[in-house]
């Protein structure tokens, strides 16, 4: 099926009078065609974006700004095919313009409703993503902060102005900032979470997790996979769950290491730390000369490394129960 084009030109443009400030919106809607299995796609120069899975059919864009002359700055265009939507709001004018524009503030919001568990890919240069109930989710954003819920799939999130919250999803998480921290719950995949601006927060991920900050500690809740965990800005906490066999490798040059394993299971224990003491509350068969700050060893036989690591604190091994 061909693609059609409209132009924001084509669509009912209102402006609208704020008494109070004395300032004109632009506002603009449009309800569109979206089949079944059909992925939307966002590509903005501007704007905070929310999309929500709660329309009963088909998509509908609403855009919204403070600026009267947002459609002589921007170039608003949609395209409706077989495979899905894609809406774009590209800048007009030189880098230089727009810094001075971006400086000032447009206020712009972008709201989408679409059907429940759409794949939806969204990026915009101008604020911050708040996302539920969709399928696989791309969001990328480098003015703001992510915040999403309820992902049927796959998660692949990325800013570099703000944190990220994501709970609830189906598939493997991958999320990267430059500007904040990240927070993630309740993940049936694989983990994998970047950060160089705060600390890491993951509470029950069924996979394998690796977490890495420059900037913050790292806690680790419910671990159903291995743990990958390093940084060099605060300690590092990891609870395994029960029958978690993995292991992990767990590194941190600002704060000690506390690892909750379960003392039924079979482990290779390496741990060592110039900045403290390492214990243990699980029966470890030590190999080799005992070390208050060292400890290598076997946990019912021996099996996978669990490896640890520190300069900036002591080391524990503690039971769960």
């Amino acid at each position: 099926m061909s693609r059609r084009a409209l132009l924001i030109g084509a669509l009912t443009t209102t402006l609208i009078v704020d008494a109070s400030s004395a300032a004109a919106e632009y506002r603009a809607e449009r309800q569109m065609t979206l089949r079944s299995g059909g992925t939307f796609m966002l590509d903005s120069d501007t704007g905070a974006v929310t999309v929500t899975g709660d329309s009963p059919s088909g998509a509908l864009v609403s855009i919204t700004s403070r600026r009267d002359d947002f459609a002589s700055r921007y170039d608003v265009r949609f395209e409706e095919g077989s495979d899905g939507i894609t809406v774009s709001v590209k800048r007009r004018g030189t880098w230089l313009a727009d810094m001075f524009h971006s400086a000032w503030g447009d206020n712009t919001r972008i709201v989408i409703r679409v059907p429940r568990s759409t794949p939806t890919r969204v990026s915009t240069s101008g604020g911050s993503i708040r996302a539920s109930a969709l399928g696989n989710a791309k969001l990328r954003t480098s003015g703001g902060s992510i915040d999403a819920a309820e992902l049927a799939g796959a998660a692949l999130l990325s800013t570099s102005g703000g944190s990220i919250t994501v709970r609830t999803v189906g598939g493997n998480l991958d999320a990267d900032t430059s500007g904040g921290g990240i927070r993630a719950s309740d993940i049936r995949g694989a983990v994998r979470v970047d950060t160089s601006g705060g600390s890491i927060v993951v509470e029950n991920a069924a996979g394998d997790v690796l977490a890495s900050t420059s900037g913050g500690g790292v806690r680790v809740t419910g671990a159903g996979g291995r743990v990958d965990a390093h940084t060099s800005g605060g300690s590092v906490d990891v609870l395994f769950t029960r029958g978690n066999a993995r292991g992990g490798d767990l590194a941190t040059s600002g704060g000690g290491i506390t690892a909750g394993v379960d003392p039924g299971v079979g482990l290779t224990i390496d741990a060592g730390s110039s900045g403290g003491d390492v214990n243990t509350d699980v029966p470890v068969a030590i190999r080799g000369a005992a070390s208050r700050r060292e400890l290598r060893g076997d946990l019912n036989g021996g099996g996978p490394l669990l490896r640890m690591r520190t300069s900036g604190g002591g080391v524990r091994i503690a039971s769960i129960r």
